[in-house]
């Protein structure tokens, strides 16, 4: 019999691991949302997230403001972003050149979405990737060709995961297969698109691991306190909210009212999703703070301590230019 290795045997192996905890922002569209969001990023910092997710607009339409706000992030405060890149209208050496770019200015987490487009899109741009799965595959040579820049910090690549059956796949089943295949092109982990019902979570897990999905799967979570975006993310995802919450939503008198039911609510999908074994938790904040600190104050998360890195001074409130984020952002293509 083969004794016990260091593995087998280290005490510090054995107990649970911290969970993640992260947001996701979007660039703003004007000066004065940009100064609204940089209050929400300061207000968020405070509760040290492992990363935060930045928003790519629909065939790179925000590739700017969202590379400005990256490096923003990374040059002004403690936070380590996560980009997001989607493959719909650019060429392959488009995608390397950005993909480059982010690299460059320190990013080591990307987020691969193929992005949504029309049928005539991919037409439009000859050699265009056609699938998240191809991008991850790009990162991950555009990685190899810099391996000897990277020796401080690989790159961590992210997916996108479906609790539900996405929009143009034919079968739940095939959306794992769609995963499976990110995975095999070098994804490490998977964030998943919104979803209103407890058992939503843990189902689309146990699906994954029997298809021998292996990464992390977190869950990605909404502030359910608005009824009219509650309302038109489930026209998005095909899937309806439970007509309890929305009656409820519908029927509250003040804003206060609202917040405290929709956070109950919010409240109650995560800590299904953290029963189930989640690894994590990312907010969806919409860039408002303060329906996501409110579901943080009612959640038990065993968190690790983060050392606050140094932060070069900058002004804070900087006009920054590109669009609002819609509902259908968040319905990411695979």
């Amino acid at each position: 019999m083969s004794p016990p290795t260091l593995i087998d045997t280290h005490p510090d192996l054995s107990g649970t691991a911290p969970l993640a905890l992260s947001y996701e922002l979007f660039p703003p569209r004007s000066p004065a949302a940009a100064e609204t969001l940089w209050h929400t990023i300061r207000e968020l910092e405070a509760t040290r997230p492992d990363y935060v997710s930045v928003t790519y607009g629909a065939n790179g339409s925000t590739r700017d403001t969202a590379v400005e706000l990256v490096n923003r992030l990374l040059t002004e405060t403690s936070l380590r972003p996560l980009a997001h890149l989607t493959c719909v209208g650019n060429t392959p050496q488009e995608l390397a050149d950005i993909i480059g770019e982010l690299l460059d200015v320190g990013v080591r987490g990307i987020l691969a979405l193929r992005g949504d487009h029309s049928k005539d899109a991919i037409a439009a741009v000859p050699g265009a990737l056609r699938y998240a799965q191809d991008l991850v595959d790009l990162i991950r040579r555009v990685e190899q060709r810099r391996s000897a820049l990277l020796c401080a910090g690989k790159v961590a690549i992210g997916v996108a995961a479906y609790p539900t059956r996405h929009p143009e796949s034919p079968t739940e089943e095939h959306d794992i297969e769609v995963l499976l295949a990110k995975q095999r092109s070098g994804a490490d982990f998977a964030i998943t698109q919104v979803f209103f019902h407890t058992e939503q979570y843990a189902d689309l897990v146990i699906r994954a691991r029997r298809a021998g999905v292996t990464i992390p799967i977190i869950p990605g979570v909404m502030p359910l306190t608005s009824h009219r975006r509650v309302t038109r993310l489930g026209e998005l995802t095909g899937v309806e909210p439970a007509p309890k919450l929305l009656s409820s939503l519908a029927g509250a008198e003040t804003a206060a009212e609202r917040l405290e039911i929709g956070v109950r609510a919010t409240v109650d999908l995560a800590n299904a999703a953290l029963d189930a074994g989640a690894p994590g938790l990312h907010l969806y904040t919409f860039n408002e703070h303060q329906s996501a600190l409110d579901v943080l104050d009612r959640l038990d998360l065993p968190r690790h301590a983060r050392r606050s890195r140094s932060i070069r001074p900058a002004a804070i409130r900087h006009a920054a230019s590109g669009r609002q984020q819609t509902d259908q952002d968040l319905i990411v293509q695979q």
